[in-house]
């Protein structure tokens, strides 16, 4: 500053000095009115107003504590709209030549000095484009060398300098402090840098990337253990795939991440097949074809797995129909192939492949919804002339059209889903749209007429989730992006779902809705569960994830597109006849999108939110965010999957719960906790909540295992939570923040929950096995049993010596808590006495009680033993129950009927 100062004096006017005093008397005292107005003043008093401002700007403090912008930023933004008033606007035109290169030179520099607040601003009012190119190169390369990242690239951004400077020193410390929108801001309208940083990314999805090899690199670069944890290779190929879409690039580009990804897809169809059965033969060697053509890697692989999770015999088939050599089959497998009659190299083999029948067997008959649409009546259309039906059908005012789409399943391996089938109910009739016909498809007449229907609003179209549908039909069609859609008419029974599905939990008004008892506690989810629930029956899914691409289509496929359309219809009528029965509005079609904690809140309910942490303020007790975790779960009580919204987030109720509706006793909640929650898990079990914990070799997939078969909602965090949540029914896993502590988790969990526990909760189940029958030896029986073992001498209980009289009671144990506080008095199951075998110690639970680890020297202080019937371990009232009634006072539902013995009761 004192440089260009130097070169011009301040003229006759007002003093940039004295108005820089003003100024900061007027922050200090936060009269920002006063500012403003004294800011505009003097601004019009200077003689040289870019002079003067730069003045200011030098002798303004940076960023203070509790202060959300600064004092150069207001100042800055006050002389925008100053400047912005006059007339002819202020600008470098009206200063004189020599003196326009220092006030950029200043400018510059004060924004490389730790002001990137003064970025915007200055480069508009002091034109800082039009320096010479080096001398911005060097000011960038500054800000990078003082580890300002973030700074050097908008400066490099704003300036377009990028096609001088080097992308990946650029963009790699950005990329590990997770800033990819600023990253991706660097790349914009630059092709080649686009296709540098995903080939850069792709890079590190190698078995071989050391992110310590990477840092060591960029010394400068510090990185958070969350930073350093976001640098996983799954994470990266997330980000890949995505920039891969963005910037239309080929995947060709990428192999080692869409070769990671075809690894993953190839592991999850091997389980949908093998393991769970959900995906039939045809349909599975289908997208296994896909997944491996091109690469002998992934052919290889797939015997690999099929001989694991198959048969020898079925991975040479596999073997011959892609002529591998010998040295890559595993053992076994190429004697096997010797043995196989000739066949043809290159045919995939389909063994068991069920018959191809339009109806279901009687077994699933009975199971799931059947179409009651003859196969007449189900009309496969690939031509304008077959079209025109169809149009005379459905464009007329007041039809009910149920509409749904399929597409060939990615499974994240790339590539936009494209419609390959439109499917259209009637009363009556399906018709099914073929996309796969390249000369009806992208004939002007059929997008025309979709167009048509789509924009009608006097014909109701009935789908669920149709945005997803939407945006896979305007990749399918360029036109529809060019010129979009205005979509009316429209009810998505996904927004009818969610609101059927708050009314059972009684989440408006305060008040429960009428329960939908159909099915209750499946597996479905989506519009199988809506079916299941309104019509009584679920969806077979088995051709859901079907190659839809292949012609002919097999009749099954014709058969479950038609029904996925139809059963839209058979629902609106159901729910049309009687919608106060599913708790729904007379007028369907007002219902809208369910609120979602993503959606920005209302005044209103800033205000609500507002008063409610008042309300705990003036109560001693800190409030959580209770839209913290990101949640997709249910209440304990409702059986089945509550939340039909994917990431539907938790209520915004007062107190404690989540929502409306009432508190649950903490046995009601069943839960099964990932290996990486081990400790929140140990947490909940110790306020009597039913915890099954995965150990630490155990695979995510044991839980979704435990959470179908004995109905529990899994707790995870991290990436197993999608591959979890697609494995169970709607709404049966939740995630949470793996940063937080153990304590602070479960906190979460039981206000999402609304569990409300009580001391009489506290161990009320055995922490070793999770067991809540417990065995109660008072301390006559407990002495004995250790003596006739040689357990305890005989003086060691008993004798005068241990208290003062011999008539006089043993000491009871001090906890050291005040008479009103509770006492231990767990609320469990408890076994009559006769269920120990004393000869043997044996319980019921076949484990013997473990004598041994109850101290001699306890016995004199503990009037009760409590034993645990499935392991034997021993408890008896101790710091630890105090220690746990102080953690979680806050959640600690403590009444005056709360028993404060401190001898457990039955």
């Amino acid at each position: 500053m004192s440089s260009t100062m130097s070169q011009a004096e301040s003229p006759a006017g007002v003093d940039p000095g004295a108005l820089l005093v003003r100024l900061l008397d007027l922050w200090t005292c936060k009269d920002l009115q006063g500012l403003r107005a004294e800011a505009c003043r003097g601004f019009s008093g200077l003689a040289e107003p870019l002079v003067g401002l730069l003045e200011v700007l030098g002798g303004c403090p940076g960023a203070q504590r509790g202060r959300a912008s600064t004092l150069g930023q207001v100042v800055l933004g006050e002389f925008q709209r100053w400047r912005g008033a006059q007339q002819p606007p202020v600008g470098l035109e009206g200063v004189s030549g020599a003196l326009v290169p220092a006030l950029q030179s200043t400018a510059l520099g004060l924004i490389c000095d730790g002001q990137p607040g003064y970025m915007e601003p200055l480069l508009d009012i002091y034109q800082l484009h039009t320096l010479h190119r080096s001398l911005l190169l060097q000011h960038v390369t500054h800000l990078w060398d003082s580890t300002a990242f973030r700074e050097a690239a908008m400066l490099a951004t704003k300036l377009d300098l990028q096609a001088d400077l080097d992308m990946e020193k650029m963009c790699v410390p950005l990329v590990l402090h997770d800033k990819f929108p600023l990253v991706e801001a660097y790349v914009k309208s630059h092709p080649h840098l686009q296709e540098a940083l995903v080939s850069m990314l792709d890079a590190w999805c190698t078995p071989h990337f050391s992110l310590d090899t990477l840092r060591s690199q960029y010394p400068a670069v510090c990185l958070s253990k969350h930073q350093a944890d976001l640098m996983q290779p799954k994470l990266i190929i997330k980000h890949v795939f995505r920039l891969m879409d963005k910037f239309n690039i080929d995947p060709a580009k990428c192999s080692n991440s869409v070769h990671k990804r075809k690894l993953d897809s190839l592991r999850f169809l091997m389980a949908m097949h093998f393991r769970e059965g959900r995906m039939s033969e045809e349909n599975w060697s289908d997208h296994v074809q896909a997944m491996v053509e091109g690469s002998v890697e992934l052919q290889v692989y797939l015997v690999e797995c099929v001989c694991r999770y198959g048969s020898v015999r079925q991975a040479a088939e596999w073997a011959r129909c892609y002529d591998l050599p010998r040295n890559r089959l595993p053992v076994g497998v190429w004697d096997t192939l010797q043995s196989l009659p000739p066949a043809q190299t290159g045919v995939a083999p389909v063994s068991g492949a069920s018959p191809d029948c339009w109806s279901l067997s009687p077994d699933d008959g009975q199971r799931y919804y059947q179409l009651p649409v003859a196969r007449g009546n189900v009309h496969f259309l690939s031509t304008l002339e077959q079209l025109e039906p169809c149009r005379h059908t459905l464009l007329q005012p007041g039809t009910v059209v149920g509409v749904d789409m399929e597409w060939r399943a990615s499974f994240g391996t790339g590539g936009r889903q494209r419609v390959a089938l439109i499917q259209l109910a009637v009363s009556g009739s399906v018709f099914l749209l073929d996309l796969c016909a390249a000369g009806f498809s992208q004939d002007p007449q059929t997008i025309r007429f979709v167009r048509d229907l789509l924009a009608n609003k006097s014909i109701l179209k009935l789908g669920y989730g149709m945005s997803g549908d939407l945006r896979s039909l305007v990749a399918t069609w360029a036109e529809l992006s060019e010129q979009p859609i205005k979509v009316e008419g429209m009810l998505d029974l996904l927004h009818v779902h969610q609101k059927m599905q708050m009314s059972r939990r009684g989440c408006e008004g305060g008040r429960r809705g009428v329960e939908v008892a159909v099915c209750e506690g499946g597996p479905e989810k989506g519009l199988s569960l809506l079916v299941q629930q309104v019509l009584g029956k679920p969806l077979h899914k088995q051709e859901q994830l079907s190659n839809w691409e292949r012609r002919p289509l097999r009749q099954r496929q014709i058969c479950y597109a038609a029904a996925d359309a139809y059963c839209l219809l058979e629902v609106f009528w159901v729910l049309q006849e009687d919608p106060a029965h599913y708790g729904l509005p007379a007028d369907l079609c007002s219902i809208g999108p369910a609120p979602t904690h993503n959606s920005a809140p209302t005044q209103e309910q800033r205000n609500q939110d507002k008063t409610a942490r008042d309300k705990g303020r003036r109560g001693g007790r800190k409030m959580k965010d209770p839209g913290a975790p990101r949640v997709c779960a249910v209440s304990p009580r409702s059986g089945g999957g509550d939340s039909v919204g994917e990431g539907e987030g938790p209520g915004q109720g007062e107190g404690p719960g989540q929502g409306e509706g009432p508190f649950v006793a903490p046995q009601e909640l069943r839960v099964v906790c990932d290996n990486m929650l081990q400790g929140l898990g140990r947490y909940l079990r110790c306020l009597g909540v039913d915890v099954l914990i995965l150990e630490n070799d155990d695979d995510h997939r044991v839980a979704a295992k435990l959470a179908r078969t004995e109905d529990r909602v899994i707790l995870t965090s991290g990436q197993p939570y999608q591959t979890l949540k697609s494995q169970v029914g709607e709404g049966r896993c939740l995630a949470l923040d793996c940063g937080e502590r153990a304590r602070e988790q479960a906190v979460q969990v039981l206000r999402h929950f609304r569990v409300r526990p009580t001391p009489q909760h506290v161990f009320s189940r055995c922490q070793a096995c999770n067991n809540d029958e417990y065995l109660r030896l008072p301390q006559s029986s407990m002495a004995q049993l250790m003596k006739e073992r040689g357990l305890l001498p005989d003086e060691a209980i008993g004798s005068d010596a241990q208290w003062e009289g011999p008539d006089e009671a043993p000491p009871p144990y001090s906890s050291g808590r005040r008479p009103p506080a509770p006492g231990f008095a767990p609320h469990c199951r408890w076994a009559p006495e006769g269920v120990l075998e004393r000869p043997t110690l044996a319980l019921p639970g076949g484990a013997t009680l473990q004598l041994h680890t109850v101290p001699p020297a306890l016995l004199p202080r503990i009037a009760d033993f409590l034993v645990c019937t499935r392991c034997g371990k021993v408890f008896w009232e101790g710091s630890h129950f105090d220690r746990v009634l102080s953690q979680f006072q806050d959640v600690l539902h403590i009444t005056e009927h709360t028993p404060t013995p401190t001898t457990p009761s039955h």
